[in-house]
């Protein structure tokens, strides 16, 4: 029975193992994020220290010969997308994925990924196979977009590339999306940082209105566009009030600013209480992939063409929100706001 202590409420002693194989498996990707970095660094310093220079040499080296791999489609790995823990990741919440159409595997598909939320945890249905996506498209290569900070840690950088995970840059989407071979699938999560400051529970605010570069791209290399939307991803953290104009606000922009990092002041659960640490709330997460949009490749696209194609993707994105969220615990009466 759960325990109430200075309002802070803890787990009970007594949790059925396959709940606590699913809190392993979301406390196995939060350490990855926001712990992993700090291990590695010391790990290097204790083996500095302790006769092991060699070792870290000879990383340093695979990492020169390497270094091109985020930005050239990485190397998936479907063993390493099969583990056991993604699936008690996606049991969690649970988080599935909903797709409403076929993904053709004689094209390439942009995929946007909508909302950012806090940590964008709904995006790892494109990681891994714990929702079975890669089972039900198995000729599509998935390859999320993360910011190349996320390569530069030692290890994780190679877990990320286990896992198809690319460098969001353009260079790396045209790598992916532009070439002779079909069948690739870059998601990106569009609203970026920015969007991350409005990841509030029952709000869904997005950062797309000025986004256009992703359209120019999809453009560019023919790649048909995908909206996609991860309904309960705002619900996951309680984020600190910072409306527009804000002292809190002001100062989260102006450290995005300065570092291209949203500094989020929020909180969520950890393995032994329920309303206060760094993991999410478990909170259904249902993913809708839409239909794709049709794009004829056009390498030198005008300003009016990108506007065009843009304004379709929002109506396509708002309209598979408004016909999906009854369904997935929206009210009816909300309605997506695009800034």
């Amino acid at each position: 029975r759960m325990t109430n202590l200075l309002g802070i409420e803890f787990a009970p002693m007594h949790v059925p193992l396959e709940r606590r194989l699913q809190t392993l498996g979301v406390f196995y990707h939060c350490f990855l994020f926001l712990v992993a970095p700090l291990v590695v660094l010391y790990m290097i310093g204790w083996m500095l220290f302790n006769g092991y220079a060699l070792v870290i040499a000879a990383y340093f080296v695979w990492l020169w010969w390497d270094w091109g791999s985020p930005y050239q489609g990485a190397y998936a790995s479907r063993y390493f997308q099969n583990l056991r823990i993604h699936k008690w990741f996606c049991g969690y919440f649970p988080l599935n994925i909903y797709p409403t159409a076929e993904l053709p595997s004689d094209k390439n598909y942009l995929i946007g990924f909508h909302p950012h939320g806090v940590i964008s945890i709904s995006a790892y249905n494109f990681m891994s196979n714990g929702t079975g996506l890669l089972d039900r498209f198995p000729h599509i290569n998935f390859h999320l977009c993360t910011l190349v900070g996320n390569f530069y840690v030692p290890l994780r950088r190679e877990w990320f590339l286990l896992h198809g995970v690319i460098n969001c840059s353009k260079e790396s989407l045209r790598y992916v999306l532009g070439n002779e071979r079909k069948g690739q699938a870059a998601v990106l999560v569009v609203g970026g940082a920015e969007e991350a400051l409005d990841a509030h529970p029952g709000r869904y605010v997005l950062t797309l209105k000025h986004r256009k570069g992703f359209i120019k791209l999809a453009l560019e290399t023919g790649a048909h566009l995908v909206p996609s939307f991860g309904f309960g991803e705002n619900d996951l953290y309680c984020q600190a009030a910072n409306e527009q104009g804000s002292t809190v606000r002001n100062m989260q922009e102006w450290v995005k600013q300065l570092c291209g990092v949203s500094p989020v002041i929020a909180y969520g659960r950890s393995v032994f209480t329920y309303n206060f640490g760094l993991l999410p709330f478990r909170k259904k997460l249902d993913t809708v992939l839409g239909a794709p949009i049709p794009v004829e490749k056009t390498e030198n696209p005008n300003q009016e063409q990108i506007d065009a194609l843009h304004a379709l993707y929002i109506s396509r994105l708002t309209q598979l929100f408004d016909e999906h969220k009854a369904r997935y615990g929206v009210p009816e009466e909300d309605e997506l706001v695009i800034h």
